[in-house]
C-alpha cells in the first residue's frame, strides 16, 4: 500500500537508508545559478511560461515536472546531462507552478497543460530549430506523453516513475497525504529540513535547490527561490549567522530522537506507514527556535495547494498506458518500482515496444534521487538511438540500453 501512496506526489515516507546531515552539509538553501546557466520567461498566448536553462547546442531535452514541483526539480539532473551529450536542457515551470503566470493558474487540465506544453515547443524550435525529447516526471510525465502525440519535431520520450494502474490506485489516499504536509514553514531551512527528512527527496542537494521553488513569500507572494540571495546575505550578519547555527545544531540533536520514531514507523501495522511527518509542533524543543532569533509566524507557504487540483487527478492519468505505447518514437520509462508496472505495460514491455530501467534506490523523486544515474541511462538511450551525439568523456555503461 506504502508504495500506491507516494506514486503521485512525491510524498512517501521514510528513505530506505537513512543519510546522515552534518552541521557542515545543513540545510541552507542553494541557488539555482548553480546547476542552471540562465532562466528566461516564454511569452506565449497561453501566458508567461518561465525556465531555467543549461547548454546552447544539441537537442533539446525539455522537462516537465510533476505536481507541485518546479523546473528546480531538475537542477542535478540539468548538471550531469550536461556533462555526457550535447544537449540543451529546458526546465520549464508549468501552469500554476514555479514563477510561471497565466491568465488561469487554476486550470490544471491535462488538455490545458499540454497545450501549453505544444505551444512552447513550438516557439522553442522557432528560435532555433532543433529535435526535441520530453521528459516527465509523475504529472509532468503524463502531460508529456499527452504532449508527444501533437509535436511534430519530438524524436523521444522519457517518463519517470508514473504509471497509469499504480497512479490511479493511488487517488483515494492522495487527500490525506496532502493533510498530513505542513501548510506552512517558518524559514527556508525549516522546509529543506522537511523535504529531505519527510522523505519527497533522498537527495539533500536536491532538497536545497528544489525546495525553494515549491513555496513563496507569504509577505511577497514571491517564490522562495528568488530570495536565496537574500537568505545568504542574512547569513552573512553575525548575528543572524549564529542564529541559525545554533538551529543547525539543535536539528542534529533532533535527529537522533527521530531516528527512534522511525524505528517504530518501520512497523508493517503502522496506519501511517508511507506518509512523511509532520515536523515538531512549536515547543520549548523546537529545534527551529534560537534565543537570538526574534519569535515570528510563518514566512512561507505552498506556491500550489494541490489539494485543490483533485477533480483534475483522474483525467492526468486515466488511458495514459495505451497512450505511451501508441507513441512511435523510441521511449524511455524509468520506475523505482518494478512491481509498479500495470498489466498493459507490462504487455507493452515484453513486446520491445519502449525500453525500461529500475532504480529500486531511489524515491518518486527518481531524478532527484541518483541525477547521475538518470543521466546516464537517458544519455546511453539517446546515443544508441542516435538522437544525441556524446561528449569526448561519456562511456557508455553496461545497461540494456547500449
Amino acid at each position: 500500500m506504502s508504495d500506491l501512496r507516494k506514486s503521485i506526489f512525491g510524498l512517501q515516507g521514510k528513505r530506505p537508508s537513512r543519510t546522515s546531515v552534518s552541521p557542515a552539509n545543513n540545510f541552507g538553501p542553494v541557488k539555482w545559478t548553480k546547476y542552471y546557466e540562465r532562466e528566461e520567461v516564454l511569452d506565449i498566448s497561453r501566458g508567461q511560461f518561465h525556465f531555467y536553462a543549461k547548454g546552447s547546442t544539441g537537442p533539446i531535452l525539455l522537462c516537465l515536472h510533476g505536481g507541485g514541483y518546479s523546473g528546480l526539480t531538475w537542477a542535478l539532473f540539468a548538471e550531469e546531462v550536461s556533462k555526457l551529450i550535447e544537449c540543451r536542457v529546458i526546465a520549464v515551470d508549468v501552469r500554476g507552478h514555479g514563477n510561471t503566470v497565466t491568465s488561469d493558474d487554476a486550470d490544471l487540465s491535462l488538455d490545458t497543460l499540454s497545450n501549453d506544453v505544444v505551444e512552447i515547443a513550438s516557439k522553442l524550435i522557432e528560435e532555433n530549430p532543433s529535435p526535441i525529447i520530453l521528459m516527465g516526471h509523475s504529472m509532468g510525465g503524463a502531460i508529456a506523453v499527452e504532449a508527444a502525440h501533437h509535436i511534430d519535431s519530438v524524436v523521444g520520450l522519457c517518463v519517470i516513475d508514473v504509471v497509469e494502474g499504480t497512479a490511479l490506485d493511488a487517488l483515494s489516499s492522495m487527500q490525506s497525504i496532502l493533510r498530513g504536509r505542513p501548510s506552512h514553514f517558518k524559514s527556508l531551512p525549516q522546509a529543506i529540513q522537511w523535504c529531505y527528512k519527510g522523505g519527497q527527496t533522498h537527495n539533500i542537494d536536491a532538497a536545497k535547490v528544489s525546495m525553494p521553488g515549491q513555496i513563496v513569500s507569504i509577505k511577497t507572494g514571491k517564490l522562495a527561490a528568488d530570495e536565496c540571495d537574500q537568505v545568504h546575505c542574512d547569513i552573512s550578519n553575525t548575528s543572524s549567522r549564529d542564529a541559525i547555527s545554533s538551529s543547525y545544531a539543535l536539528a542534529e540533536v533532533a535527529e537522533v530522537a527521530e531516528d527512534s520514531e522511525e524505528a517504530d514507523a518501520d512497523d508493517d501495522h503502522c496506519p501511517d506507514c508511507g506518509k512523511p511527518p509532520i515536523p515538531p509542533k512549536t515547543s520549548k524543543t523546537d529545534i527551529f527556535k534560537s534565543p537570538n532569533v526574534k519569535e515570528e509566524g510563518p514566512l512561507y507557504k505552498w506556491r500550489i495547494d494541490l489539494s485543490k487540483t483533485e477533480k483534475f487527478w483522474t483525467g492526468w492519468f486515466k488511458g495514459l498506458s495505451q497512450k505511451f505505447l501508441d507513441i512511435r518514437i523510441p521511449k524511455l520509462l524509468l520506475l523505482a518500482n518494478i512491481h509498479g508496472l500495470d498489466t498493459t505495460l507490462t504487455v507493452g514491455q515484453m513486446q520491445g515496444k519502449f525500453q525500461m530501467q529500475v532504480l529500486s534506490r531511489s524515491g518518486h523523486a527518481i531524478h532527484e534521487d541518483q541525477p547521475y544515474q538518470v543521466a546516464e541511462i537517458l544519455s546511453a538511450y539517446l546515443v544508441k538511438q542516435r538522437i544525441a551525439t556524446p561528449k569526448s568523456l561519456f562511456v557508455c555503461p553496461s545497461l540494456h540500453a547500449c
